[in-house]
């Protein structure tokens, strides 16, 4: 398979400029032009949506600028010989300090600082609001690339971390690996839950009013990976009831999240538009893994990240 003509769906443009991704690649061998629509007459696509008229295009390849790639159709692109790779391995880092970062804002009550700041009320926190990380525990759900990023910097922290995955073969920063059917057990021992899991059929909804009721009071929910996850009205009477202390949320089921959701107005809720894995160097990153399957099928070699 040879690429002569490599389109960049403007969608790209929801996280990076388009211009600024296509002289990222200036230099590949296949001529490099934007897509506002049909990609027709591109042998493949770079595209952070999908649209149906993609599968009638003609491509032989897709590549989606992001990890999640639950919005493709694998079989209609399987059956049309089309193959989708994405971006999964780039956002570990970011991913990571994001999480963390909302672990330390509800541990220091930056959030609550900053809401007193807009405000402008001088207002300390009682004496025992505030904590150290150090102290404690975290339960990362999903080991992959973000999950292992989040891991290792908990740990940096100080903090004891378990993880949960299919295989609980050991991880550089957890201390110990439990299987999926051990789910309850492990986030009842744990002062913060992190999700950081793709979502399928077996994650959707997998931390219902049954997992949440199973975490402890002072526990806080954190959700990097996708909304739909995290059943979100029981989440939301989780909250109001005082079964949990809080929730750092950067998906939601529905995004953007809609004005009337009462999710925007807790103080013990930390909300982020869905940007857990913005960076300036997102479009570098994105060009890297292009240009790799590019030499790659110049080479009749497999492509890396394929998905389908």
């Amino acid at each position: 398979m040879s690429v002569s003509t490599l389109g960049v769906h403007e969608s790209v443009g929801e996280v990076f400029p388009v211009s600024v991704f296509r002289d990222a690649l200036a230099d590949a061998d296949p001529s490099v032009r934007v897509v506002d629509g049909d990609p027709s007459g591109c042998d493949a696509l770079v595209t952070f949506a999908y649209e149906e008229q993609f599968l009638d295009a003609g491509l032989d390849w897709i590549h989606s600028i992001q990890a999640g790639v639950d919005r493709f159709p694998f079989d209609d692109l399987a059956d049309r010989g089309v193959a989708l790779t994405n971006s999964t391995g780039i956002h570990g880092d970011v991913v990571g300090e994001t999480a963390v970062g909302m672990m330390l804002a509800f541990a220091r009550r930056l959030h609550v600082h900053r809401s007193n700041q807009e405000r402008g009320e001088w207002r300390k926190p009682a004496w025992d609001d505030a904590f150290s990380l150090r102290r404690e525990s975290a339960c990362v759900v999903g080991l992959g690339t973000l999950g292992r990023g989040i891991a290792t910097r908990a740990s940096a922290l100080g903090m004891d971390v378990t993880g949960v995955k299919r295989t609980p073969t050991p991880v550089d920063g957890v201390d110990r690996v439990r299987p999926p059917e051990d789910l309850h057990e492990a986030v009842a021992n744990a002062g913060f839950v992190v999700l950081a899991v793709p979502l399928n059929p077996d994650t959707e909804g997998m931390i219902s009013a049954t997992e949440l009721a199973a975490m402890r009071e002072d526990a806080y929910l954190i959700n990097v990976a996708r909304g739909p996850v995290v059943d979100q009205a029981a989440l939301v009477d989780a909250l109001e009831s005082g079964a949990i202390a809080g929730a750092g949320l950067d998906v939601f089921e529905t995004e953007p999240l809609p004005a009337d959701s009462p999710l925007w107005d807790r103080e013990d809720v930390i909300v982020t538009p869905h940007a857990a894995g913005m960076n300036d160097e997102y479009y570098e990153r994105v060009a890297t893994i292009v240009r790799e399957n590019l030499r790659r099928l110049a080479a009749g070699e497999s492509l890396t990240n394929q998905v389908v």
